[in-house]
């Protein structure tokens, strides 16, 4: 798999860097446009999976990265579940993508099962979020997220490309952090090099950082990037009491 040796690549020279954790898109398994993800999609004690939870125990990291796991049958159509697996050391877990990319002419409905369940993990003494890719057009997600506790939001991402889409995938990006006073780690799928199915989300590349008071401070190009950031957790705290939005919200998610 030509993706899990760019993915082993990367791990160990974020862990040589010293990172506590590193993100990798959705679809890291296999981009989208490329052929049947049902073909390629196995469990969490799969071949691939199995790699990347090594990887984690050998070099002391957390690793978080996109791939897809069976799921259904529906209207006739295999489908799978668009996972984010988070692989620590010693455990593993996975988040499926709740909100289905049903937009701009695309179905991922059709192939793609919804997940239903919220997930926070640690990170040393951080407690992260995670959404992937269109669930960051869904403020009430992020929200709740913070409300569990994250300081954290991970979001790996494989954004279409398109008229005004780098503007969406920036604004939005930073939007959520302001929503939920949380850093939003972004990570996309570079452009595209090779040739992929008309419409499919293949990513434009902007991986980012966002503060929990909306600057962006790191940014990537285009391509693929390794960059580092630091979290600093009294810069949540202190946002947090600036801006209480959390706590001043005025109704709760029955409208109330």
């Amino acid at each position: 798999m030509d993706n899990l040796a760019t993915v082993e690549r990367y791990v160990s020279a974020a862990a040589q860097r010293g990172a506590d954790m590193v993100v990798f898109p959705e679809a890291t398994m296999q981009g989208f446009g490329t052929g049947r993800l049902d073909r390629v999609a196995e469990r969490i004690d799969g071949p691939f999976a199995t790699r990347i939870c090594q990887l984690a125990r050998e070099l002391n990291i957390v690793i978080v990265v996109g791939m897809f796991s069976p799921a259904d049958t529906h209207d006739g159509k295999q489908r799978i579940n668009n996972v984010a697996l988070i692989a620590h050391p010693d455990s593993v877990r996975e988040y499926r993508k709740i909100h289905t990319y049903d937009a701009f002419g695309f179905k991922e409905s059709d192939t793609v099962r919804p997940g239903n369940q919220l997930v926070t993990f640690p990170v040393g003494d951080v407690t992260c979020g995670i959404a992937v890719c269109y669930d960051v057009r869904f403020p009430q997600q992020f929200i709740d997220l913070a409300r569990l506790g994250a300081e954290v939001i991970v979001l790996p991402a494989s954004w279409a490309d398109g008229e005004g889409k780098l503007e969406q995938w920036r604004t939005l990006t930073a939007a959520r952090a302001l929503d939920s006073t949380s850093y939003i780690v972004a990570c996309d799928q570079a452009v595209a090099e090779d040739e992929r199915a008309p419409g499919a989300p293949t990513g434009v590349g902007h991986s980012a950082v966002v503060t929990p008071d909306g600057r962006r401070i790191a940014e990537a190009g285009t391509g693929e990037e390794l960059f580092m950031v630091n979290i600093n957790r009294d810069l949540v705290r202190r946002t947090r009491e600036a801006i209480p939005v959390l706590a001043d919200a005025g109704y709760n998610q029955n409208g109330e």
